[in-house]
């Protein structure tokens, strides 16, 4: 059964866009998008990627030691961020596709499972051809846990977070496609050994390296990034949902505004340890 999406959608695809923009343009970027979608712009399906980045959430940031792990993260050339969606620490490179529904917010809607449940609709439907294999709740021991967790045999794949404004919402969803869940797993395990310290094991995540996989690995199948956000463009596509370029979406930010909401968010959600 397909899943409902407003038949307004325009389909965003920045997926090869992946060198020259920090960890937050993404987000700065949809954060102005969503303002946009509120005085009506069509809703957004968002596709990015980043070559290599941490990605804190807001409990994260204010571990006792989050300054320390930045650090070390840092040094290890991984471009860092506090985003101000809800959610845990996750790591992102090539291999992991990001998608994100941006969509208008009705008034007085605070009922928030329906829009995880649409993620979750778009993600199954995508993968319809390759497995129904796909489950969904809390995959205990793997980063960013959540009751939308979205795993293959008892490791998961993919979580997803929201972040909700006034007048709009993303829903921001990560899948790790190919590549080794287990060293994502590990940077995100290392990360917090260096920022909890003197934190209780309440205030973060205690991971574990095999609860984490790619699809590709679950699947046994040489899945890629690529050819993930191929099918999503084609099921899309088949539902009549059109692509968009940046210059065809009303309202789209330039590039001044996007970097000063960076700087903003840079300010806002900054590591308090």
């Amino acid at each position: 059964m397909a899943t409902q999406l407003p038949s307004t959608l325009r389909l965003l695809d920045r997926s090869n866009d992946t060198e020259a923009q920090p960890i937050l343009y993404a987000f700065a970027l949809e954060e102005l998008l969503c303002r946009a979608i509120g005085q009506g712009t069509p809703p957004i399906l968002h596709i990015w990627r980043h070559p290599r980045a941490f990605v804190m959430g807001l409990r994260d940031s204010r571990l006792p030691s989050a300054a320390n792990a930045d650090e070390w993260l840092r040094s290890q050339g991984y471009d860092t961020a506090v985003r101000n969606s809800g959610g845990a620490a996750v790591p992102l490179d090539k291999g992991v596709v990001n998608i994100s529904l941006l969509l208008p917010k009705g008034a007085g809607d605070m009922e928030h499972r329906k829009d995880f449940d649409l993620m979750v609709g778009v993600i199954r439907e995508v993968m319809a051809s390759i497995t129904n294999r796909i489950d969904q709740g809390e995959i205990i021991g793997s980063f960013c846990p959540g009751e939308f967790d979205l795993s293959i045999g008892g490791r998961k794949f993919c979580g997803i977070a929201q972040r909700r404004q006034q007048l709009a919402i993303s829903v921001q969803a990560f899948l790790i496609v190919e590549g080794r869940g287990e060293e994502k797993a590990a940077l995100a395990r290392g990360f917090y050994e260096r920022a909890a310290i003197s934190a209780t094991k309440h205030d973060y995540p205690v991971v574990v390296q095999e609860s984490m996989s790619s699809l590709a690995e679950c699947l046994h199948l040489p899945l890629t990034a690529e050819l993930f956000v191929e099918q999503l463009r084609q099921v899309m596509n088949n539902r009549g949902i059109p692509f968009a370029q940046a210059e065809e979406i009303a309202g789209y930010p330039d590039d001044s505004q996007i970097h000063e909401m960076i700087t903003l968010m840079k300010e806002r959600y900054a590591i308090s340890s």
